[in-house]
């Protein structure tokens, strides 16, 4: 095995999906904070970057030496999958993930005050979030979608009134690191999606749906983050060169 420990977590993941599972046992964020190397991530998060490694292998075996999963795909078509499954994702559950935390901050919020402010957190970030999809389905997706068409068809590239794919992106990766310093926000308050002793049924489900939520973000900020975003970089520089 190549030397793990100077590549960063991100390009890890996005190498192979199957060690996203490591990171996520032990906290290492993968997305946001995915361009930092394995032996800066183990140090910040206090774990043995030997163990990761021997981790990392065990999660490997049995997989293709050339699996690479989302990384193997097409911009337009990763752009795509994207906002179907993912911005379609947080559009749809998020309405009943706000109406389960309203309801348990009723019940629930004079002994469990913290309710209120995950409430809040969530309400914040289902609202930047949808602007921030916003942005990236009128400006940033249709322009990588472009780029892809000029590459296949070899005809010129019409440049974006943003100048260049750069300055979206950078703009999209300080969002996504605002929604997942939120998030660590929530999962710090919920003490980890734990639900408290006297929880009813709503206040499990909803604590059970923000997890969700959140593991589905982290997947959805790896792969911009470490593939989409990247990669269009690239591709843009070949037009340039």
């Amino acid at each position: 095995m190549e030397n793990l420990a100077q590549k960063t977590v991100g390009a890890i993941v996005a190498d192979n999906y199957k060690t996203a599972s490591v990171f996520q046992k032990y906290h290492i964020d993968f997305c946001c904070n995915g361009d930092r190397t394995l032996d800066e991530a183990c140090k910040a998060e206090n774990v043995d970057t030997r163990l990761l490694e021997r981790e990392i292998a065990s999660a490997l075996e049995g997989s293709p030496e050339n699996y690479s999963g989302y990384n193997t795909w097409s911009l337009d078509f990763l752009a795509d999958f994207i906002q179907k499954k993912y911005h379609g994702g947080i559009r749809e559950r998020s309405p009943e993930i706000t109406a389960y935390l309203d309801k348990i901050c009723k019940v629930h919020g004079q002994r469990h005050p913290e309710l209120k402010d995950i409430y809040h957190l969530f309400s914040e970030s289902v609202a930047e979030l949808n602007m921030h999809m916003k942005k990236e389905e009128v400006m940033l997706f249709p322009f990588i979608r472009k780029m892809v068409q000029a590459k296949n068809e070899q005809s010129e590239l019409v440049l974006p009134m943003f100048g260049t794919v750069r300055n979206p992106v950078q703009m999209m990766m300080i969002e996504h690191n605002q929604e997942g310093e939120r998030f660590r926000q929530i999962a710090g308050l919920s003490n980890n999606y734990t639900p408290a002793d006297d929880a009813c049924s709503t206040y499990k489900v909803a604590f059970e749906a923000l997890k969700t939520f959140e593991e589905d973000l982290h997947v959805h900020i790896h792969l911009e983050n470490n593939i989409l975003f990247p990669k269009s970089i690239l591709l843009e520089q070949e037009f340039n060169a």
